[in-house]
Parts: C-alpha cells; sequence; structure tokens
C-alpha cells in the first residue's frame, strides 16, 4: 500500500466529491474502487462522508448544499500550501477570484476556494490534523490531476507564479513540476470535447482499464472517453459516474 503521511505545498492532496446523491455516490464507488466510507456530521444539516481504502482515507463526498444549487456534481482537487491566507492573496493578486475565502475546518485545517483566470475551479488546503489522502498512486487511489484550460500560457503563468511550479511541455501536453517531482497536467480544450469548460480533472488509479470502465457502465457511469492508450503512460478513460460527476481512470505502465 502507497501510504503518504504528509504534502509538501503545491502538491495535489485530497480528491473531494459534490454530489446530489450521496448515498448513490457511495454505492457506486464502493463497488467500482472497493472503497468503504465514514460518515461524520458537518453542521446542523450536512453530512461529511469520508472514503476509504485498507482504514486508509483516499477522499471523501458530501450531498451538494442548497447554495450549491444548480452547480452541476464534481470533484474538487485540493493543493496544499503552507498558510491559505497568504496563497489566496497571491491567487487574487494574479487574476483568480476566491469564490469561498479562507476559514477554518474545525481542527482539521484552514480552506479556501479559488477560480483560476480561465475558470477552473480548486481548493487551497492549510493542513492541520487533516493532511489529506493517506493513500496515492495505487488501484482505488488519487494519482494524478490534469487542467483543461482555455488558455495554456495564460495558465501556466498563474500555476507557475501561484505554486512555484515548473512547467515541462510535450507536444499538446504540458506536465506542471514541483522541484524534480511531477506535480499535474496541463491540455487545451480541444472543440470536438464540445462545451466542457476549464476545469480540474481527477485521475484515479485502477489494475485494468477495460474492465473498470465496464463495470462503471454496469454500475450506470456515462462513458465520456472510452479506453485508450497514452504511449509510454498507460490506458486511460473518462467516465461521469450516475450522479454527473466527471473523473478519470488509469492503468498505468510502470515499465522503464
Amino acid at each position: 500500500m502507497t501510504t503518504v503521511d504528509r504534502y509538501e505545498p503545491g502538491t495535489f492532496c485530497w480528491p473531494e466529491l459534490a454530489t446530489t446523491d450521496s448515498d448513490g455516490a457511495k454505492q457506486f464507488y464502493s463497488k467500482l474502487f472497493g472503497w468503504i466510507w465514514e460518515d461524520s456530521p458537518a453542521g446542523p444539516d450536512m453530512v461529511y462522508t469520508r472514503l476509504k481504502k485498507g482504514g486508509k482515507d483516499v477522499g471523501a463526498l458530501y450531498k451538494m448544499r442548497v447554495d450549491q444549487k444548480g452547480m452541476p456534481p464534481n470533484w474538487m482537487s485540493y493543493i496544499s500550501v503552507a498558510s491559505v491566507d497568504e496563497a489566496a492573496k497571491r491567487a487574487r493578486e494574479l487574476g483568480g477570484q476566491i469564490l469561498m475565502e479562507p476559514f477554518d475546518v474545525m481542527e482539521f485545517g484552514r480552506m479556501a476556494v479559488v477560480k483560476d483566470p480561465q475558470g477552473a475551479t480548486f481548493s487551497l488546503w492549510e493542513p492541520r490534523t487533516h493532511f489529506g489522502a493517506q493513500v496515492v498512486n495505487e488501484p482505488g487511489a488519487l494519482c494524478w490531476d490534469e487542467l483543461h484550460t482555455t488558455d495554456t500560457a495564460a495558465a501556466a503563468n498563474f500555476y507557475t507564479r501561484l505554486f512555484g511550479w515548473t512547467t515541462k511541455p510535450g507536444g499538446d501536453y504540458t506536465e506542471f513540476h514541483r522541484g524534480d517531482e511531477a506535480a499535474g497536467g496541463m491540455m487545451a480544450i480541444r472543440k470536438e470535447w464540445g462545451p466542457v469548460p476549464p476545469n480540474w480533472l481527477v485521475y484515479f488509479a485502477v489494475a485494468d482499464c477495460h474492465e473498470t470502465a465496464a463495470k462503471a457502465s454496469e454500475l450506470g457511469a456515462h462513458t465520456v472517453v472510452p479506453p485508450m492508450d497514452i504511449p509510454k503512460v498507460g490506458r486511460f478513460a473518462i467516465l461521469a459516474d450516475p450522479q454527473g460527476a466527471v473523473f478519470a481512470i488509469i492503468k498505468l505502465d510502470l515499465r522503464p
């Protein structure tokens, strides 16, 4: 099991699903990835569900609030930072919009929600007792985050200046790096995709892409992009769960 106990600033650390049907989402993902769940009260009318693999956190979900009415179900990507207040201030200076100003999440940490200049949304996370996912980079766990945007040059400028990332272009795809480690990816939205808004796409590792995609379909998911190969990387697919939240799965090719 690939466990972690901390994340360096500028690292994706937590995937969180906002859904219209928390019970349906629990059933879908538990059957697809083998996750179990643990519900906790998070206010008078909210339950926060931590998703677990082997007893360790891999992410979370919650039923969307009344003030989120009209927003499509979605997976939110959290990025660890040393100071949420400073990072949110910097994001605003760089042209981002702060959708939720920095606030404390009980004793767990401090967060803010940011929309980048092109419209992709992500969360900033300053850890306290909760640092993020305890399992990553193995089947049934977070392994990658990828930005789809309308302006790759402007997005690269925003994220490199906000998180200190560098870029590694490669054809139509750009990798963000934090030091020597890959932090995430980026590609331009193509016309043939249809009306896709700028977004951060969450990838979960799987043991078999075709098998998992087929199982997801049986469970009520919609296939957005069918399984296909990425040379020297692996085989991936993009799916929308029964409530409409989009995510990706990938069987990584770890051979040299």
